[in-house]
Parts: C-alpha cells; structure tokens; sequence
C-alpha cells in the first residue's frame, strides 16, 4: 500500500472513531441534563409535590426521592450491563435512552399533589425510578463504549469526554435555569415552569436515540466470544476488580455529587446567597470544570492512571473540612465561587479518569457488567445520598458532620488507590 493510501485509511479511522466518540457522548450529555434538572429545579416543584410548609422538609422529601432514583440504579447497572455485553453496547446505549425519555416526560405531565394526592409524589418516584435505571446502565455501557472506542495511547484522553458529557449535562441544566429564571418569575416557576425542562429533555432524548442508532459496534465487542458473555457467574469471576471498582468510587462520587449536584442547595441554604447566584455560579464552575477533564485524562496518558487519583485522594482527605467549612463561613460571591472551583480541580483527579481505569481492569465478555454494576453500587449508596444525608446532619444541627463524612469516603479510596496497580499498564483492553 502506498504511503498517499495508508494516509487516507489513517485519516478515515480517525474520522470514524471520532464521529463514534462524538455519537455516544452527546447521547450522555443528554441522558444527564434529563437525570440533573430534577435537582436543579427542586428548590421550584418541592412544594408542589410535598405540600409542608417547612422549606427544609419539602428538600427532604424531594431529595429522598432522588435518593431512591440513586439506590435503583445497581438493576440498571446490572441489566444493561448483561445487556452490553450479549446484545452490544450500541442496543444497550439505544435502549438506556429511550427509558430516559420516558421518565422526563412523565415528570413534565404529572399532576401535582393539589390535584391528586399522594398520587402525585407516587408517579414523581416511578419517572425517578424509571431514570435511575437508565443511568445505572447508561454509565458502565458509555464507559465501556468510550474507552474500547480510543486507541490505547490516547485512551485517558478520549474516554475522558464522558465525564466532559455527563459535567456538560449538568451545564446545560444550569444553563437552562439560568435562562428561566431571567424569563420567568419566581412564582410562575413554581406554579408550571419547573415542567419546561423536563419536556424539553424528553425531546432531546429523541435526538438523543437518532444519535445511537446509528453508532458503530466496537471491535473488542465484536471479537469478544464464550457462551458466557455478560453472565454473573462470569463476572465473579474478577473478585479483585469488583472490589476495586467500588473501592475507588466511594470517596470519588461523594465528594462529585458534593460539589456538584448538592452545592446549589448549600449555597442557598447554608451560605445565604440568593437562587441566582447559586445558579450563576454553579453555572461557572462547572464549564471550567467540564475543560479540565481531557486534560487530567491526557496526563493519565503520559503519568499514568494511578498518580492522577492519588492527587485526588490526598487533597481531597487534607482539604475537604477546611473547604467546606470556609465556604459554609463565607457569604461572598467570588469567594464561595473561588472555592468551588478548587474543590473541583481537586475533584477532576478522579472523574476525568474514573470510566476508563475501569473498563481497564475487565475482559471485554463482562466489561459493562463489570464497570457498571459495582459503580452502580457505590454511586447509590454514597453519591445519590449524599444530598439527603447533608440535609439530614443540617436538620439535626450538626452540619460540619457531613464535611467529615466526606473525608472519610475520600480517604478510604485513598487506600484503595495507594494499593491498586496502575491500569495503563495492564489494561485488559490491550489484551483483548
């Protein structure tokens, strides 16, 4: 073959494994906006679901459904994950979206509790229910789709985008607050235009299935065989990966869901600024945020994987109390912005690299079950939860509990990554 040819072939490779890349991580940005606008407009709809008249009662109950929309997602992880692994990872991420759909758009027409009744928080927790499934399988399917998409030198870099996505769904949630917030009145948002969003991410999960369908499989898919493909048996099989995965995760997630999906509230409720700010700044930090991911995932690729989350464990077990304490004393904008962001930089040791130091540690036969369902695990128990239990130490009056809550999780995946070998340089992936 010519050198003009193979150039060409090159060239086209390239091209394909791009709009691949490009296909399965819009359709997690979208499944994300749909999950993430549920926490961004609670402070809106809490009251029409649970009419208490105790601000902080109606969060509860808010959050403790979304907490169950957390504590759902190990079946997901769990039959999207077989799924992935028997029927394909493009029918797994295709179906993943379409569930998303259907609980947004059961979000934006369901009638609320002055019409209905406990009626009204009962198909609130079925759509959330429905969700939580759907990310559950979404993540390990996309984690898997991503890393096994990139070539292996640049692999850090590549499967970072699905943490840019899943940060970019956030965004655009943020974003969409925003917005409304400059259009509509405070009242008008509780009365009907806290529904806005979810329509909108039902249509955008339409998209988001044109996008799947026409994703490519990936070839360490297709190359995988054995009758035991996506098998529980099979997966037991990897004891030490499981245990892994879920060790490295804890501290990983709660202090992401802390800083991200929490933080709104704790600006709020804690550190007295007003709806806007908190949604201006929440908006800020995380674009930043979403930039900084193929970074750290592009040094993975030169350091290798285990010194990136050793920046996160170390810094997020010195750091995490005396930020969070600072910040709940401050009631500047710019400062509690300033914070944020640190903390968030600190954070991006972890989420830049989590999905592919994963799918690094299993053979591609159990890869999505694999990533998926012990992620899934850790994610319900400590991250969907974190909310709910920050809220609950604050209602008790103990508030700086939480903060050492936190640390704790940090610091024992610290042990974890302390101990665990790099995966750049075993990666199951290369061997398959």
């Amino acid at each position: 073959m010519s050198q003009t040819a193979q150039s060409h072939e090159n060239f086209a490779i390239m091209r394909h494994r791009l709009r691949s890349i490009f296909g399965g991580s819009i359709g997690n940005l979208i499944e994300w906006y749909d999950f993430y606008v549920y926490n961004f407009f609670a402070l809106y709809f809490a009251k029409s679901f649970f009419p208490n008249a105790d601000p902080t009662v109606q969060l509860l109950n808010t959050f403790g459904i979304y907490a169950l929309g957390f504590l759902i997602r190990p079946v997901g992880g769990w039959v999207l994950g077989v799924y992935a692994d028997r029927a394909g990872r493009k029918a797994a991420l295709t179906f993943s979206v379409t569930l998303m759909c259907a609980g947004s758009l059961l979000i934006a027409i369901a009638p609320t509790y002055g019409a209905i009744g406990v009626g009204a928080p009962i198909l609130l927790l079925a759509a959330r229910l429905i969700q939580g499934i759907s990310l559950g399988g979404e993540y390990g399917t996309s984690a898997t789709y991503l890393s096994e998409i990139a070539v292996s030198k640049h692999r850090g870099f590549y499967s970072a985008f699905q943490y840019v996505t899943l940060i970019g769904g956030q965004v655009f949630g943020s974003l969409t607050l925003l917005v409304m917030q400059q259009v509509y009145s405070g009242a008008e948002l509780e009365a009907y235009g806290w529904r806005i969003p979810f329509a909108i991410g039902a249509a955008l999960s339409l998209f988001g299935l044109y996008l799947r369908v026409n994703l490519e499989e990936t070839e360490a898919f297709q190359k995988a065989a054995g009758p035991n493909r996506g098998s529980m048996r099979e997966l037991m099989k990897h004891p030490k990966a499981i245990l892994l995965v879920f060790g490295l995760t804890m501290g990983g997630t709660t202090a992401f869901y802390t800083y991200t999906t929490y933080m709104p509230t704790f600006l709020v409720n804690t550190v007295k600024l007003s709806r806007d700010q908190a949604t201006q700044i929440s908006f800020i930090t995380l674009v930043i945020y979403a930039a900084l991911q193929p970074a750290f995932g592009a040094l993975s690729d030169i350091i290798g994987r285990r010194p990136v989350l050793m920046w996160f464990g170390i810094l997020g077990t010195l750091g995490t109390v005396p930020m969070l304490t600072t910040l709940g004393a401050t009631h500047d904008y710019l400062s509690a912005l300033g914070l944020i962001m640190a903390a968030l930089l600190v954070v991006s040791g972890y989420t830049s690299i989590n999905a592919v130091v994963k799918a690094e540690l299993f053979p591609a036969g159990v890869r999505a079950l694999g990533v998926g369902l012990p992620y899934a695990v850790a994610a319900s128990v400590f991250g969907g939860t974190a909310p709910y239990v920050a809220l609950w130490f604050k209602g008790a009056g103990h508030e700086s509990w939480f903060y050492w809550y936190v640390t704790l999780l940090i610091f024992l995946s610290l042990l974890v990554y302390t101990f665990m070998g790099d995966t750049k340089h075993s990666s199951r992936i290369d061997r398959d």
